[in-house]
């Protein structure tokens, strides 16, 4: 018996000195979509939050602007849907106060069929459907970089190319920039399309027809992603503790089909 009190405190030790739960701010609030990143928060990271002693709380807001403006203005605590490209084009066009505190699962970026099923039927005039915000046009045109379409410009920061600074074009694509959401609908009216890993999600674009996926860099990770003042927070710390646990490791590995990429976070 007295072993097993022993245990039992010092495993009571181990699981304080990982998470320290925070009792003045026990309800947490976060901006909830219809997407991947909301979904794998709710199955995956969310339980062991609620084993601390939070209260977990979605408000439904899936336009991602609109969240961000209500994460800015402490409407919700945190939100799960941005990379830290967005994040920084919010902060500056929104006079906003937000920081990344941990990257999170990712799904990737990707070219998929759109009249045409393989890249090697690529001709020249094709027409491409590329997002329309900025953050995931640049993602676009590095992906088409990535395949050998086009050239950028070298000088240029890759997460802000644009159209602008395609230097060669030697098949001579015309490239039609749309809201990310409607590209899925409309994609056999151009020969392929470059849509983002949570749209691929919420159309049910099948994972396997991808034909060239990007190499994620660091900015286009998504984010855990809190108010500035709130970075050193108690129940900050533990958010983001809980996506890094082991728990939330062990689950990534009995659920992920192929579907995400997960960081290193050692």
């Amino acid at each position: 018996m007295k072993k097993l009190v022993i245990a039992t405190l010092l495993s009571s030790a181990l699981l304080s000195s990982a998470f320290a739960f925070d009792e003045s701010h026990s309800t947490l609030t976060f901006s909830k979509s219809q997407g991947p990143y909301s979904e794998l928060f709710i199955s995956g990271v969310q339980p062991i939050l609620e084993k601390q002693g939070y209260t977990v709380k979605g408000v439904d807001l899936s336009d991602l602007l609109q969240a961000d403006l209500a994460l800015n203005e402490g409407e919700v605590d945190f939100n799960v849907e941005q990379h830290t490209a967005y994040l920084e084009n919010f902060n500056k066009t929104q006079d906003g106060h937000l920081v990344p505190l941990t990257p999170i699962p990712t799904v990737p970026a990707g070219i998929y069929p759109g009249a045409k099923k393989d890249l090697t039927e690529i001709k020249d005039g094709d027409t491409i459907a590329v997002p329309n915000d900025a953050s995931n046009t640049a993602r676009a045109y590095n992906i088409l970089q990535k395949i050998g379409w086009i050239k950028l410009d070298p000088n240029v920061e890759p997460s802000k190319v644009t159209k602008l600074d395609i230097v060669d074009n030697p098949f001579n694509l015309e490239f039609v920039e749309m809201k990310s959401l409607n590209i899925p609908a409309v994609a056999t009216d151009f020969a392929y399309v470059v849509i983002t890993g949570s749209v691929v999600y919420n159309a049910k674009v099948p994972p396997e027809s991808v034909l060239a996926q990007e190499d994620i860099a660091p900015h286009l990770l998504l984010q855990l992603v809190v108010q500035e003042k709130n970075k050193d927070a108690v129940w900050a710390k533990d958010i983001k503790d809980a996506y890094q646990s082991e728990e939330f490791n062990r689950y990534l590995k009995e659920n992920n089909t192929g579907l995400w990429y997960v960081p290193d976070y050692k």
